[in-house]
C-alpha cells in the first residue's frame, strides 16, 4: 500500500479516478433526482401597471416643539 500520492502506483491513481468519477455521478445523479420538476405555482405572470392620473408626493420636515 502506497501511502503517499507521489510514489502511487499507476493502479493506484487509476483507483482514485475511478472512485472521485463514481462519487461524481453519484452526486449528480442525487441532484437531478431531487430536483423538484413541477411547476406549479412557480409560473410567474405579467403584470401590467398603466399610468393613471398624476400623483404629488409631499412631506413636511417641519419639527414641532410643544
Amino acid at each position: 500500500m502506497n501511502h503517499s500520492i507521489y510514489s502511487a502506483d499507476r493502479m493506484t491513481h487509476l483507483k482514485i479516478v475511478v472512485v472521485a468519477l463514481f462519487a461524481g455521478i453519484l452526486v449528480a445523479g442525487f441532484g437531478i433526482a431531487a430536483h423538484n420538476s413541477s411547476d406549479e405555482g412557480y409560473t410567474q405572470t405579467a403584470r401590467v401597471m398603466k399610468a393613471g392620473k398624476p400623483v404629488a408626493i409631499t412631506s413636511s420636515s417641519n419639527s414641532l416643539v410643544r
